[in-house]
């Protein structure tokens, strides 16, 4: 049977009786249709998985009790903070979702003068728990233990400006660098992915004034989506943990 994996946000400590939240309580009862006696993975964002096999259950309740804690060692050695112009529809949703999967720590996403994406605050903070909820789905699914953080939105040029020993990198097709070209970052990677229609150029002065590097992939324009998880592959193939 495969491993279940839930979070919960909520300390974690063996032998504790832990009553799951709605959403995963749901989840377990009416969707995976999970027996008592049955094991669950927990994970809470410390790093740390625990085992819990279930001890009661209906429909809208599940309580399991915490058997084990073991120290999950899954994370890249490469810390990549993703700077992303929000895209439309389902593609930032995408972006998130498999950008958490590849091993991003950090996700804040960007308005640019080509964003396509004018939210109101209200809607737009809808949007950012929405985008955090993706993130744990994706760290379920991936057996990661860290939850990386969604960032509240900010322009492109807060957050180029922000203080940060990391390599900073701005994806173009015409940029004289590429990837494997780079030196080995020590201190992570603040990763740049521009809005569907590019950065324009006063934009792209504007970043490289705060020390980000134009970087390609190679001869072809990418779509935004395509650009953020091809760079963070190539960017984990060469520094971080795939091969």
């Amino acid at each position: 049977m495969r491993e279940i994996r839930i979070f919960q946000d909520a300390e974690l400590n063996i032998g504790d009786t832990v009553h799951l939240d709605s959403d995963a309580a749901g989840h377990v009862s009416r969707v995976l249709r999970i027996q008592i006696g049955q094991e669950l993975t927990l994970f809470n964002g410390d790093g740390c998985e625990y085992t819990a096999p279930i001890t009661a259950i209906d429909k809208k309740n599940v309580s399991v009790e915490i058997r084990t804690q073991s120290l999950k060692h899954n994370e890249s050695p490469l810390a990549i903070h993703l700077g992303q112009v929000i895209s439309r529809g389902e593609k930032m949703e995408f972006t998130i979702q498999k950008a958490v999967e590849l091993g991003v720590n950090q996700i804040t996403p960007l308005t640019s003068e080509r964003c396509g994406v004018k939210l109101n605050p209200q809607r737009m903070q809808k949007k950012v728990q929405q985008w955090q909820k993706i993130a744990i789905a994706a760290c379920e699914q991936s057996g990661r233990s860290h939850v990386p953080k969604i960032h509240q939105p900010c322009t492109l040029e807060q957050w180029s400006r922000e203080p940060s020993d990391a390599m900073k990198l701005n994806l173009h097709p015409k940029a004289p660098y590429t990837i494997k070209t780079l030196p080995t970052p020590t201190q992570g990677v603040n990763l740049l992915i521009g809005p569907e229609g590019g950065l324009n150029d006063e934009e792209i002065a504007m970043c490289s004034s705060f020390g980000f590097i134009e970087t390609q992939l190679g001869p072809r324009v990418l779509r935004t989506e395509t650009a953020a998880l091809s760079a963070i592959t190539a960017l984990q193939c060469y520094f971080g943990d795939l091969s």
